[in-house]
């Protein structure tokens, strides 16, 4: 019996995932590939919405799937390939457009959220259409589960909803996913401003903690994160942010019972305590990094990995293309 098809997506945004990236997609990613038929991506075409620099784009996405691989994505057990090597995307969001109405795609949060933020009038037409393109990433491969957090639980209702009209009106075409639910990773904080979730686009330089980050400044950023008055390390999210932040992350690190690490700093106050917790998330990011600049050190073999991503990826694609053509009415090309 085949495993289940999983699908997810990155953005290619920045020189390098940071925290919450690893470990609310990738780490699970990686655990995912044991048990399900695993096709990962990197979303340049989504990335091209804030009109990054040729360069930069082309930079970006190499860097991101070398981490990928860095972090343990089997190119023998997944599909990891770029977005844009796949034109049946771009296609297959074009004809789910034409099934989309303006009030479902005007109801998504991410366009209301950023076009108030930067104003209506200069949110792009892809910004707005962002929604559909990514339902096409997912329906494309006839995947079962798409890994989901919270905030992108509004999108796969409406890939479900846009396979389920597709199919309704021009036959069974599209498998219909269901949501596979992250575990839940405790909010990693910015560590400058730990009421503040961890964030590429609002975090400033020092309140990020990046795989790609090298051992001396990563230990300098932990040892300099905002704690909180008084000297006990105990978990309090309303009173002690900082301390509460820096015990979830060593926690999900070590696995060890935020309690039990209470109680190891116990007395021991917060120098001690911060130099752990740096040597930890050195220790566990490390080996993804050494892998990352292998790679990127051989571009050749990185994009021999990722072509043959892209071959298997295609097959699937134009496999589902064909049908959906067929199904909707187009001439068979000669």
């Amino acid at each position: 019996m085949a495993s289940p098809r999983v699908l997810s997506g990155i953005q290619p945004t920045g020189d390098s995932f940071h925290l919450g990236n690893y470990l609310g997609a990738v780490r699970q990613w990686v655990a995912l590939q044991e048990t399900h038929d695993a096709f990962y991506f990197i979303a340049d075409l989504h990335a091209i919405t804030v009109n990054p620099s040729p360069a930069e784009l082309r930079r970006r996405t190499r860097v991101s799937a070398a981490q990928l691989f860095g972090a343990g994505i089997d190119p023998e057990r997944s599909t990891l390939f770029v977005q844009s090597h796949v034109r049946e995307h771009s296609e297959l969001a074009w004809i789910l457009m034409c099934n989309t109405g303006m009030g479902e795609a005007a109801r998504m949060t991410q366009f209301k959220d950023k076009s108030a933020k930067y104003g209506e009038t200069s949110a792009g037409v892809g910004l707005f259409t962002y929604p559909i393109l990514q339902a096409a990433d997912i329906l494309m491969y006839q995947a079962d589960y798409v890994p989901v957090g919270g905030d992108q639980k509004q999108h796969l209702e409406l890939t479900r909803d846009l396979a389920q009209r597709f199919n309704a009106r021009y036959g069974e075409t599209f498998n219909v996913p269901a949501p596979y639910i992250l575990k839940e990773v405790e909010k990693i904080g910015d560590l400058q401003e730990p009421l503040a979730k961890m964030s590429k686009s609002s975090s400033s330089p020092q309140g990020i903690i990046e795989v790609m980050e090298e051992p001396g400044p990563l230990r300098k950023k932990i040892m300099r994160a905002v704690t909180d008055t008084g000297s006990e390390v105990v978990a309090d999210p309303e009173n002690k942010p900082g301390v509460t932040n820096l015990l979830r992350i060593q926690s999900v690190f070590t696995g060890t019972p935020i309690p039990e690490l209470e109680a190891r700093y116990a007395g021991l106050g917060y120098g001690a305590f911060k130099k752990d917790v740096a040597e930890v998330v050195i220790e566990a990011l490390a080996p993804i990094r050494e892998r990352t600049e292998k790679l990127l050190t051989n571009e050749a073999e990185l994009d021999r990995l990722l072509a043959a991503g892209a071959a298997r990826a295609s097959a699937v694609a134009r496999e589902t293309m064909e049908l959906v053509r067929d199904h909707i009415g187009f001439l068979p090309k000669p």
